[in-house]
């Protein structure tokens, strides 16, 4: 048996992957605040969120980057999902297919559906048009937090954005994961404010305001807080390094 806990490779998102993930997803983002916003009842919260992983990460089809870690046993971990320069925003097919995963995930709490679209819009009108890296998706299974995965996950992408010489783009919602990409160089550039009446950075109970910033150069290696990868807490990081 080897002594190394995790290995890091490849990933392509085939029908079997996005189901590993989805299931990582559903546990990485469970106790999210902004998810616990959009759907209180515990069993429909993590049925919507892996409904919803499923559905975002097939609209990306091709147009996504993956990297995952996986323990021993061979059981994901870890995952790291970049989207391609050039492919935002993507075809209309795949954010039809997107938009009915997130209607299926929500449909049980028809409120929600308003406030997540509120949301995506605001997001998505925030991102750049220039030609940039988007971290889709970085999430570790609770537990493993602590344990380097997320540096293991993001060294390696980091390297390539580095080699492409463009910006680098991510969002958070979690306060606290402010700090942790700003060790991989992120700064912060702007915050959003989805939700009528959200001034807070950081809440329990209503969708947040997002935040942007910039990553210009590498950064040392560093170990992930519980939270990395998780969107909720109201604060939205968005990255860009140039």
């Amino acid at each position: 048996m080897s002594s190394v806990p995790f290995t890091f490779g490849p990933l392509i998102l085939d029908r079997h992957t996005r189901n590993e993930v989805a299931v990582l997803g559903s546990r990485a983002f469970y106790d999210d605040p902004f998810f616990i916003h959009l759907s209180a009842e515990p069993m429909l919260r993590a049925r919507g969120l892996a409904l919803y992983m499923r559905s975002h990460l097939a609209a990306l089809r091709d147009t996504a980057v993956v990297t995952g870690a996986r323990d021993r046993a061979g059981t994901l971990v870890g995952i790291c999902v970049w989207q391609k320069p050039g492919t935002f925003p993507l075809p209309v097919s795949a954010q039809i297919g997107e938009m009915a995963g997130a209607v299926r995930a929500l449909i049980p709490r028809p409120p929600a559906l308003l406030t997540g679209l509120r949301y995506t819009m605001a997001i998505d009108k925030a991102r750049p048009r220039h030609d940039h890296w988007y971290l889709c998706l970085l999430a570790t299974d609770p537990m493993v937090w602590r344990r380097g995965i997320g540096t293991g996950l993001m060294e390696p992408s980091l390297e390539t954005v580095d080699g492409d010489g463009l910006p680098a783009y991510v969002e958070t919602q979690k306060q606290d994961n402010l700090a942790y990409y700003r060790r991989f160089g992120f700064e912060e550039t702007a915050r959003l404010t989805p939700s009528p009446g959200r001034t807070a950075p950081v809440h329990h109970d209503q969708a947040g305001p997002v935040g942007h910033a910039r990553r210009d150069s590498p950064a040392p290696a560093v170990t992930a807080p519980p939270g990395v990868g998780r969107d909720g807490d109201g604060i939205h990081l968005g990255a860009v390094r140039s």
